[in-house]
């Protein structure tokens, strides 16, 4: 079983990371997120990045809407078919929603991207 950790080197942190991901990569709006992909270099480790507007709510809410993304991302980043940088955008309607509901959002966003590995 492969660790589930999200140390801090693999996440997007430059602004030029973010507007690179969005210009060149692919594009999938999948209910509460929009996830935008773009491939790296191969031997690199793959990289997320988490949006948050304030049209997600008050502090707390996006805070929770982060966590929520982030950890969808932690349990599956092993599922995803090569190095990526990935920037996750909440939407406004990600407020009150469950795990398992953002996690299928997550999941389908990934599949209309074609970033999963095939099923074994």
């Amino acid at each position: 079983m492969p660790r589930l950790r999200l140390p801090r080197s693999s996440r997007l942190k430059r602004q030029s990371d973010f507007q690179r991901t969005r210009v060149r990569g692919q594009r999938a709006v999948n209910g509460c997120l929009i996830a935008n992909a773009a491939p790296r270099p191969g031997g690199l480790p793959t990289r997320l990045g988490v949006v948050t507007s304030r049209k997600v709510g008050e502090a707390v809410g996006r805070a929770r809407a982060r966590r929520l993304l982030r950890e969808s991302y932690r349990l599956h980043q092993h599922d995803l078919a090569g190095p990526i940088d990935l920037v996750l955008v909440a939407r406004p309607s990600i407020a009150g929603k469950s795990f398992a509901e953002v996690e299928r959002d997550f999941l389908r966003a990934l599949k209309m991207l074609r970033l999963l590995k095939p099923a074994e």
